[in-house]
């Protein structure tokens, strides 16, 4: 399917019925239309309410109509409010039965470090790495990789012309190719 479709299809209905198993694809299938700053989006209001309600990893199940009325994760819930592990849950994980720590829901950390930091490995072992951001709305990306050489830091700085400055400290032996716009 072209990109461009794919993201059409993905844009109806914001993120209702996003799933976190899929949900890195559905962030790439953005990417590959240009949709970063729909990507961004995306991460912000299905990821970041998970964040909110009190998680410090993504779970392998959630649905954004369950958050009205819930209770934090990391608090006894209070009479009145829904159990959001408890109350919650599609398939086979009804109840108690889903996981609030699951890789496959953990799509948007490599996808913010490829497309928002701007990270690309470009040769074996990271000896060249390519930083092209995309930031979107945001004023700013900082963050580090880890290398076989050791660790690169990237800090990218949206200028008020909106061109994005790329500050990078890497170690000896790691090439840097700045994509700076």
């Amino acid at each position: 399917m072209p990109a461009d479709k794919a993201n059409q299809i993905l844009s109806v209905g914001g993120v209702h019925n996003y799933s976190t198993f899929f949900g890195y694809y559905m962030l790439q299938a953005k990417a590959k239309a240009g949709d970063y700053q729909g990507a961004i989006d995306a991460i912000k209001n299905y990821w970041g309410p998970m964040l909110a309600l009190g998680a410090t990893t993504f779970w392998e199940d959630f649905n954004i109509d369950w958050i009205p009325n819930a209770g934090r994760i990391d608090e006894l819930v209070p009479p009145g409010k829904k159990d959001i592990h408890g109350d919650y849950g599609a398939f086979c994980y009804k109840g108690f039965r889903h996981s609030l720590c699951h890789g496959w829901a953990s799509g948007p950390t490599p996808w913010l470090t490829q497309y928002v930091l701007g990270v690309n490995v470009m040769a074996p072992g990271c000896a060249v790495l390519k930083i092209a951001p995309h930031l979107g709305n945001l004023t700013y990306a900082e963050g580090s990789y880890p290398t076989p050489l050791g660790i690169v830091t990237i800090k990218d700085t949206k200028l008020p012309n909106g061109k994005i400055r790329i500050d990078v400290k890497a170690p000896k032996g790691v090439k840097i190719i700045k994509t700076e716009g």
